[in-house]
């Protein structure tokens, strides 16, 4: 099982915000710099500025055909169309009503090219960046998209939008309209080389609509966007439509062609996953990617998938597998000695947990930049120590030594030599055995609730549970609907839950929402172990001042080694790959693209294969 938690639009939009500007002088000069077609990090762009169209697409897919699907996994209803702000429970699929400055090329590590914006010039000083406007934008009313509609946008994000676009936009000084075509970015401080792409991946919003629907509130009025798609029809807790603009302005750039093909997209919402993927299986919608290992080896016995009607695609997944797994929440006192969380991660026997729930199918998780480059291993090089030894008296011997990997299991679901060694922990950290309870010098009896959204994971930590009653530890899953389990999240009110999180192929701010102590105590971020360490602060700062992938690189395996001697969490599971069940009536282009899945964006509704499927049934 691999958890999909929601990190919502805001997540999208600033995993699309990508750049690696570094500077680490203050400025000395405002000239412009060339206009560019793109922006990229280290690399140059691959596409030259008359590239026609992204080499993973078909331009000549047709259009048409509808796909419904089962979007992001434990998502159960929806009470809001305004996706920027921390309150509400969105609806999916609203990053296709808004069309950004640039949009990112998926084969490609972290470039974007010219959407809205057929150009920009980053200042030579890197301390700003200006783009330049297609006159020929609009929004979906017909109304002309200006630089005016890009200022507000940034001011409202910035002053009322969801803490995770004020903390990435907290360097972007302002935003000025030049004239109606032309905005202009200026940047303040030292750490500004991932502003660039921050602001050219944000949503454009058309002010005047906004004038009418105040941008602090959340409401059910289908937004004005500019994107490919605006809402057709929706019925919350069951469903939401798209239905695909044929007057989109944008339809025929080359970062468009070939895209965004079916007509039609149909987001469905079940309260229970079973009922979800019985209403795959008798054909209720089309396309679902399957999350838990044991459906996927074991429900689809079913004949639609013997004959063929039913696909079972296994997609690789390139990019990094990120971190996912048991979230500590450090805020609270009996969390606070590593010992007691290093202890934890003892108790849980995953080689019991892959052999006998997940038949298997997933490796375990040892690293916070798991399946890239970033990721730690071994001794630390001469590049690693040389950032890292002016910290010596500050960190953990073993910082200095091998890196910390989970231990490994006998695979009886109670290896007892690991347990021994978490009792170990637990009293040398002042938690021993009373009346066979686990409590402190003042008789406080350690106690651990696992919050859940899903009944999906209790068959998992339920064994894990088991493990930590041997060591004495009350142990308990409190299991809420999905509403109150965001509420609980945003206000850091749990023991330890489940969080997936996938870090861009360049590491940049989003680090900081993750492990930064700015973000430690800042409600509705993604700090959920409430890491606030000025050490890990300063190696991020290292990172995001890289000019190089080389010394980015470098820098993320330090932040790796620090993170994992803090035993912040108890690391899960990944595969490299998507596991999605479909209806065979759709195809796709030859070659996928690299670093996403490709379906909503470069698939097509197959009208043959269609008619042959209504046929067979």
């Amino acid at each position: 099982m691999t958890l999909r938690r929601p990190l919502r639009s805001i997540a999208l939009a600033l995993a699309l915000a990508a750049s690696a500007f570094a500077v680490t002088t203050q400025p000395t000069r405002t000239v412009a710099a060339e206009r560019t077609h793109g922006l990229a990090a280290f690399d140059k762009l691959k596409y030259p500025a008359d590239f026609k169209h992204f080499d993973y697409v078909n331009p000549d897919a047709p259009k048409g055909g509808r796909l419904s699907m089962i979007g992001t996994a434990g998502l159960t209803t929806f009470d809001s169309f305004n996706g920027f702000l921390v309150k509400g429970d969105q609806a999916q699929g609203l990053d296709y009503l808004y069309d950004t400055l640039m949009a990112r090329a998926n084969d490609e590590p972290d470039a974007v090219y010219g959407l809205i914006a057929r150009s920009a010039e980053l200042a030579d000083d890197k301390m700003s960046v200006t783009f330049f406007l297609r006159p020929e934008a609009r929004f979906a009313d017909g109304t002309p998209v200006t630089a005016h509609d890009a200022v507000f946008t940034f001011n409202a994000l910035k002053t009322k939008g969801h803490p995770l676009y004020r903390f990435s936009l907290r360097d972007v000084e302002k935003a000025e309209a030049l004239d109606d075509l032309t905005v202009k970015y200026t940047f303040t401080g030292t750490l500004v080389r991932d502003l660039p792409l921050t602001v050219a991946t944000l949503p454009v919003l058309p002010k005047a609509f906004y004038d009418k629907n105040p941008f602090e509130n959340t409401w059910l009025v289908p937004p004005l966007g500019s994107g490919p798609y605006e809402i057709a029809n929706f019925k919350p807790g069951t469903f939401i439509i798209y239905r695909r603009r044929k007057d989109y302005w944008a339809k025929d750039l080359p970062v468009n062609r070939g895209q965004y093909n079916f007509d039609e997209l149909r987001y469905e919402y079940y309260r229970d996953r079973t009922a979800e993927l019985q209403n795959l299986l008798n054909g209720t919608f089309d396309l679902r990617e399957e999350f838990t290992s044991v459906d996927w080896a074991t429900a689809y016995n079913v004949e639609a998938v013997k004959d063929g009607r039913i696909l079972r695609l296994t997609i690789p997944d390139e990019r990094p597998s990120g971190t996912q797994g048991f979230m500590i929440n450090t805020r609270r006192a009996k969390f606070k000695d590593p010992r007691v969380r290093a202890a934890l991660d003892y108790a849980f026997d995953f080689e019991w947990t892959n052999k006998n729930l997940f038949y298997g199918l997933y490796k375990r998780t040892t690293s916070y930049f798991e399946n890239s480059e970033m990721k730690a291993d071994g001794n630390p090089s001469p590049q690693e120590l040389a950032l890292l030894e002016p910290f010596r008296d500050q960190l953990p011997p073993a910082v200095f030594e091998e890196v910390y990997t989970p231990p490994v299991s006998n695979g009886s679901g109670q290896d007892r030599k690991l347990l021994r060694e978490a009792d170990r922990l637990l009293r040398e950290a002042g938690w021993t055995l009373k009346n066979r309870k686990r409590a402190n010098a003042d008789g406080e009896v350690l106690k651990i609730e696992f919050l859940l959204f899903s009944k999906s994971f209790e068959r998992i930590i339920n064994p894990y549970i088991e493990n930590l009653k041997r060591l004495g530890i009350d142990a308990s899953i409190r299991l809420v609907d999905s509403a109150q389990y965001e509420r609980r999240v945003k206000d850091f009110d749990f023991d330890i839950t489940t969080r997936r999180y996938v870090l861009r192929l360049t590491p940049g701010l989003e680090m900081v929402n993750y492990w930064g102590s700015a973000t430690a105590e800042t409600q509705g971020s993604l700090n959920l172990a409430g890491v606030a360490d000025p050490i890990i602060d300063k190696l991020i700062d290292k990172a995001l001042e890289a000019k190089s992938r080389e010394e980015l690189v470098t820098a993320a395996r330090t932040i790796d080694r620090v993170l994992r001697s803090g035993h912040y969490w108890v690391p899960h599971w990944y595969k490299a790959s998507h596991n999605v069940a479909l209806w065979d009536k759709f195809s796709w282009p030859k070659v996928k693209p690299k670093y996403d899945r490709g379906i909503i964006a470069t698939w097509w509704y197959d009208t043959a294969k269609a008619e042959k499927l209504k046929n067979r049934k």
